[in-house]
This record gives structure tokens, sequence and C-alpha cells, in this order.
């Protein structure tokens, strides 16, 4: 694989280090705002990872952070280039959430943008993601194909895979994505990535109380596990208005801490499907070669399968259909793929009564699935059942293709986002011809600095963060 030497420019600088860079004056965040504007603009043609590019305000914005640094002011990401998914309100921008269509701009920065902003951050555009987060492919009739920086053929993963792919390629240093199903760990197993898909409320979703029957959270994407640590630490924290709010956690503080000796289950079952998926043989040597690397690091692995049942797929669909419905309905203005409008309409069959009941299994889940973390720390599992996928596999194919093309792909993430708990993607290696592979960590509630301060352990042994694609876009 590819790997880096040297500091030629903004662009070969970690999160943590652009930070640290810009406030002592090595560059200043009109300079490393302007690096990141010009590549996403020379990339937009073939790698195609936003949606929208703020330059004149992302330039207004590093000018006043210049000014704050030049008096003094110290905040944890001042200047510093982030990108959002195009899922999060910005004011003054719209939110298409991958839907065609006229938009009204946003009148207030979602929570999680504010808090990016508090910190000092300059938000350089949205990232591209699929119609409304439904699919682990990031491409529509609205924008085109999003391409994969390992291999232009391939998708990044969805639906934060436009995020993944400007964090991959360099573009920016760190991102912000959204995963509902598997949505910021899909694309940063494909993409070589560390993405975070935190405790549900861990990072507010406000203007939303919840997201889509509280299956859905936000969570960051960065090359580094330090990265996404800081990243997440940035962003966290509630609005008044939220739902779900957990105690808060220090993640950064977590890295290069030592975990201990955890007790980690390796498991490759499938949660059920009603759709036949495999296990792609790389893949599971790849996942087998991680616990071999956990084990040299004195902790404990056994083969030991986690028994997902029935009941999780049935709080899953539900809720997944139902929130589909909710947000088509609040965009009357979106124009959308007739998968999408399938999908929405069994989402408004599924509300009220079955949602409901979907809903009052979660208790029993968290009971039931808990018990196996009676004997474990925590389980080690493929994030993904094949590598990236072509990207135009997802085009022209009804609903039933889509639904075993997806399932195929990525059986393994969803019922995390039933249970609401924490997962992180770790990289896991390559297949043969060059595409990346990854594992989640995955804990119970509230457990990110364990899963944190493990990745930290792991990227300390492994080193994926020197592994960059060669530039192609």
């Amino acid at each position: 694989m590819p790997v880096s030497d040297g500091v030629a420019s903004s662009a070969d600088l970690s999160l943590t280090e652009l930070s640290t860079a810009i406030a002592d004056g090595r560059f200043s965040s009109v300079a490393a705002v302007t690096d990141a504007l010009d590549r996403i603009e020379a990339s937009q043609p073939t790698l195609n990872a936003f949606r929208v590019v703020r330059r004149e305000a992302a330039l207004r914005e590093a000018a006043e952070a210049d000014a704050r640094l030049a008096a003094s002011a110290r905040l944890p990401l001042l200047g510093v280039p982030i990108a959002v998914k195009d899922d999060t309100d910005i004011a003054g921008e719209v939110t298409a959430f991958g839907c065609g269509g006229e938009f009204v701009p946003k009148a207030e920065d979602a929570e999680s943008v504010r808090r990016l902003r508090a910190a000092g951050a300059v938000i350089v555009g949205k990232a591209n993601t699929c119609e409304l987060g439904q699919l682990p492919f990031t491409s529509g009739d609205a924008f085109g194909h999003s391409r994969n920086p390992w291999d232009r053929t391939r998708t990044p993963g969805g639906s934060s895979g436009g995020s993944a792919a400007a964090v991959a390629a360099g573009l920016v240093p760190a991102a912000l994505g959204s995963d509902g199903a598997g949505s910021v760990r899909i694309p940063a197993s494909w993409n070589n990535l560390v993405g975070i898909k935190p405790q549900r409320g861990r990072i507010s979703t406000w203007p939303h109380a919840e997201a889509f029957y509280g299956l859905t959270v936000n969570g960051p994407l960065a090359r580094t596990v330090r990265d996404a640590a800081l990243l997440l630490d940035v962003a966290a924290g509630p609005h008044n208005g939220d739902l779900h709010t957990p105690a808060p956690i220090d993640a950064s503080a977590a890295v290069g801490r030592d975990p201990g000796k955890l007790r980690i289950a390796l498991s490759l079952r499938i949660p059920f499907t009603a759709t036949k998926t495999a296990l792609d043989p790389e893949i599971a040597a790849a996942v087998h070669a991680l616990a071999k690397t956990l084990r040299a690091l004195g902790h404990t692995v056994t083969v030991a399968d986690l028994h997902y049942g029935l009941m999780i797929g049935a709080s899953f669909l539900p809720r997944s259909m139902a929130g589909i419905h909710r947000v088509h309905r609040a965009m009357p203005e979106a124009i959308v793929d007739p998968r999408t409008t399938a999908n929405s309409r069994v989402g408004r069959v599924l509300g009220g009564p079955v949602l409901a009941a979907a809903r009052r299994l979660e208790p029993l889940l968290h009971k039931q699935i808990g018990s196996f973390f009676d004997h474990y720390d925590l389980v080690l599992a493929p994030t993904t059942a094949t590598p990236a996928p072509r990207a135009e596999e997802i085009d022209g194919i009804g609903v039933g293709a889509t639904n075993n093309l997806i399932t195929g792909a990525c059986p393994y993430t969803w019922p995390w986002n039933v249970l609401g708990w924490p997962s992180v993607n770790v990289p896991a290696g390559f297949t043969e011809t060059g595409l990346p592979i990854g594992a989640q960590l995955m804990g119970t509630a509230n457990t990110e600095p364990m899963l944190i301060s493990l990745a930290a352990q792991l990227e300390s042994e492994l080193h994926w963060e020197r592994h960059r694609p060669a530039q192609w876009w």
C-alpha cells in the first residue's frame, strides 16, 4: 500500500497535527482552508465527495480565525477545515439529504455544527450522501456517484460516503457523518478509516430530538483514533430538546491509556436476514488476523458467536422504514428515486402501532444481548461481509434487488443501532486487490472510552494511518 513520506502541505497532517500547526503559526487558517478548498474543487469532477462547497464563507471564517489566533485565542479546532454530511443543517445552506429538488436554505446550524464552530472549526462544505441515508452506496440522480479513493470503480460506502471519501483522499483531515444502520462504520471500513458510532445521544441530532426513531446517531470519521476521539469530544453534548442524554465522557483521554486485559468475543455470525448472505473469506481472514494481534497484546480472544435473535430485526425494520417516511414527508419538494418512494410507503404502513411495538422491544433486547457481556467485555466482528462493491451496482435495479445487494454486502452493523450502543470501526488490512477491510469493536452502553483505548492500542501496532491511496482524482 502507498505510504506517505514527509509533510508537503496541510493535506499530509492529521486533524490533531493540523490544529497544532495552525495554533503554532506554521500554517495560517486561510492557507489551510484554501488548500482544502482547492483540493475539494480539483477532485469534484472525479471523486465527487461534496454536495456543497462553501469557498467564500469558509475563507471569510478562516480569516476571522486567524484574527482570533493573532489575539491569542486558543480553541481545540480553531481555524481547522472540517466537512459535515449533507443531512446536517448549516445556517445559510440547503440540506438536500441526497435528494434532487430546490430547497430553502436553513436558518440555523444543527447543534453538532454549532459545537464544531464553538471549537473554532471552519466548515468547508457538505459531503454527499444517498437519498435519506438508506444505502451503503453514495450515489443518486441528483449528483451522480461519489467514488472510493482506493479504487475509482468502487463505492466509498454509505451513507456517509462523501465524508469518508473526503477524509481518505486527504481533502479534509476529518469529517462528521451519521450512522443509522452502519453509515459511519461501513464507509470507514471501505476507506481505511477509523469511524466511531457513539452511544445514542452522545452527539446531538438537534433540530431533531432523535433521528429515525433512535436508530441514527452522528459520529466522526478520521485517519487516526486520536483524531476521531478529538472530533467526538468537540461535537458531543446535548441540546435541551434531545430525548437521549448520556453522561459525558472524555474520549481523547482514552487514547494512549492502557485498556487493561480485556475479554473479547470473536463473532463472525451474521445477524438474521431474509436475504442469503455470506462472509468473504478475505474479510474473515483479516478479522482473525486482528484477533491474533489482540492476543499478542495480552487480551483473551475467544471464538464465541453472538446470537442476535429475531426480535432485533423486528425492532429495526419499522423504525427504519417509518423514519424514511417521516423525513420524506418533511421534504415535499424532494425529487427521489422510485425505491425511496416505495420505502416511504412501507414506512407509512409500519408507523403507528407497529412502530410503537418495535420500540417496546428495545429494553428486552438490551437484557437479552447484554447477558452475553456477562462473560465478555466487547465483541470483535466484521464491519461488512464483502469489500466495497462497484459504484454502478446500485443503478437501475428494483427494490428487491437493491435489498439483496445492500444486505449481502452489509449485514453486520445495524443491530447496534437498535441497541443504541457504541461501536468503532478499525482498519483491518486490505484485500489482494488493494481494497480496505474493516472490523468492529462493539461494546455495551457508554463504553466508548474502552473501545477507543483498545482501538488506539491496535493502531500503535498496525499503523494503518501510514497507508494512503495513490492519488488518481
